[in-house]
C-alpha cells in the first residue's frame, strides 16, 4: 500500500496497525508504547491468565492475539508474573477493558502494558486474525503503534521480509538466567494472599534446574515437592552442572528453536544421561531432551497454545486438559527404539510426552503447572520426585 490519501484517512482515524507478510493490514487504536516490533503473530485460546501468558518466557519474538474478548477484565498485580519481566513482542486484543473487577488488581492492563514496554494493538477483528492463522499457519507480522506520527508501510514490510523467522532461531540463552539462584517459594497461599516461603527440610534431595526460560511456577512446582533447586543458565556445562553433585536435572520450557540449541544443550543434556542422572522436561525442555535421545523436531504449522489441549496418557489411558504453548514439536516419526512415546495430542496426534525404556528420564511437551482449571497434570512432578529419590 503506498503512502497516499488513503494513508492519511487512516492515520487520522487509527493509532496503530499490524501488518503481517502476506500483505494484509489491520487499522485499530494503540495500547502501551509508541513502537513498532517485528515478530510471530500467534493465537492463544485461554480464557484467563493473560499477564501469565505476556510474561512468559516462551512467548519471546511473538505477537500474541487473544482470542477471548474480555482481556483485561481482572487487571494486574505483581504476583501473577511468570518472570521478571514481559519478552512478549506484542498483543492484538479485541478489545480495550480497563476498569478491572478484582480485588487483586493493582493496575489497569494499559497502565502495565506501558509499564513492561508491550505494545498493543485493540479495536480489531480477532476472529478473522485468527481465522487466517489457522488456514494459513504462522505468519511474520509487524505491530505499530504510530500514535499521530507517519510511519512507511513500504518500510515495515521490507523489516518483516528480512527478519527471518524462529526457525533456526536460538532465544534461550537471551532469556535465561545470568547466574544461578535457588528457588525460595512453593505453593501459593490463599489466605495471606502470597506466595509460602520454600522451607528446607532435613530430607531434601538436591537438584539443577538449567533455566531455558523458565516460568515461575514450574520452579515453585519443584519447590513444593520437596526438591532443593539450583536454577543455573541455560549454556551452563556439564562440569558446572556436576559441580553441585545433583541427584536429579530439571529441563525447562523456553522459547525458540529447540534445534538451534545443539551447539551448547543437547551435548551437555547426552552427557547427564550417560552418567545416569534422572532427568525431566517440559516444553523446550522436552524437545532438547528429545534431541539428546536421538530425535528430531520440527516447526508447527500453527502451534499449540491455549488451555483447553486435550493429551492423552498412554500409559493409563487417561485424558488430561492441558495448558500449552510451543510452535514447535517432536516429530513422532524419529523416536528411536529405546524411547517410548507416553502422551499424545488428541487435537493432531503429536508427540506430547516421552521416556527412556532404561535411564531414568522423561519429559512432556505441555504445562503440567499452569492447573488450566482441572489439576490432571500435577502428578508428574511428583514422579520426578519419586524417580529422584529412588536414584539418590
Amino acid at each position: 500500500m503506498p503512502q497516499n490519501d488513503e494513508f492519511s484517512i487512516k492515520k487520522s482515524t487509527y493509532s496503530s496497525a499490524l501488518i503481517l507478510e502476506n500483505g494484509e493490514i489491520y487499522w485499530g487504536q494503540g495500547l502501551g508504547p509508541h513502537i513498532t516490533v517485528v515478530a510471530e503473530l500467534c493465537f492463544n485460546t485461554s480464557i484467563t491468565g493473560y499477564q501469565e501468558i505476556l510474561t512468559d518466557p516462551s512467548y519471546a519474538k511473538q505477537i500474541i492475539t487473544f482470542t477471548f474478548p474480555h482481556i483485561g477484565i481482572v487487571g494486574t498485580n505483581k504476583n501473577d508474573h511468570e518472570s521478571l519481566r514481559s519478552y512478549a513482542s506484542g498483543c492484538v486484543l479485541s478489545k480495550e477493558i480497563n476498569n478491572p473487577s478484582s480485588w487483586r488488581a493493582k493496575k489497569s492492563l494499559t497502565e502495565w502494558l506501558i509499564e513492561n514496554n508491550i505494545p498493543c494493538i485493540t479495536n480489531i477483528d480477532t476472529r478473522h486474525i485468527t481465522k487466517t492463522l489457522a488456514k494459513k499457519g504462522a505468519l511474520k507480522a509487524a505491530l505499530i503503534n504510530f500514535g499521530n506520527k507517519d510511519f512507511n508501510i513500504k518500510e515495515i514490510k521490507d523489516k518483516i521480509s528480512k527478519w527471518k523467522g524462529l526457525k533456526n532461531l536460538d532465544l534461550a540463552k537471551t532469556v535465561s538466567t545470568n547466574k544461578p539462584y535457588i528457588i525460595n517459594e512453593a505453593k501459593w497461599n490463599y489466605t495471606k494472599n502470597k506466595f509460602n516461603k520454600y522451607i528446607s527440610e532435613d530430607n531434601d534431595i538436591q537438584i539443577i534446574c538449567i533455566d531455558y526460560g523458565a516460568k515461575k511456577n514450574i520452579l515453585r512446582s519443584i519447590a513444593q515437592n520437596n526438591l532443593k533447586a539450583v536454577v543455573l543458565p541455560a549454556n551452563s556445562s556439564f562440569k558446572e552442572i556436576i559441580s553441585y553433585k545433583p541427584k536429579g536435572v530439571f529441563l525447562s520450557n523456553g522459547p525458540g528453536d529447540p534445534f538451534a540449541t545443539g551447539q551448547y544443550a543437547v551435548p551437555v543434556i547426552q552427557k547427564i544421561i550417560n552418567v545416569g542422572i534422572p532427568i525431566f522436561g517440559i516444553c523446550l525442555g522436552h524437545q532438547i531432551l528429545s534431541l539428546a535421545l536421538g530425535a528430531k523436531t520440527k516447526k508447527m504449522y500453527q502451534g499449540h497454545r491455549g488451555a483447553n489441549q486435550p493429551v492423552k496418557n498412554l500409559i493409563n489411558n487417561t485424558v488430561e486438559i492441558t495448558s500449552q504453548n510451543h510452535g514447535f514439536e517432536v516429530d513422532r516419526s524419529s523416536l528411536p527404539n529405546d524411547l517410548e512415546e507416553t502422551h499424545v495430542s488428541l487435537f493432531d496426534g503429536s508427540n506430547e510426552g516421552i521416556r527412556h525404556k532404561i535411564n531414568p528420564v522423561f519429559s512432556v511437551q505441555y504445562h503440567p503447572e499452569a492447573s488450566p482449571g482441572p489439576h490432571d497434570s500435577t502428578y508428574l512432578f511428583r514422579e520426578f520426585y519419586n524417580l529422584v529419590k529412588s536414584h539418590a
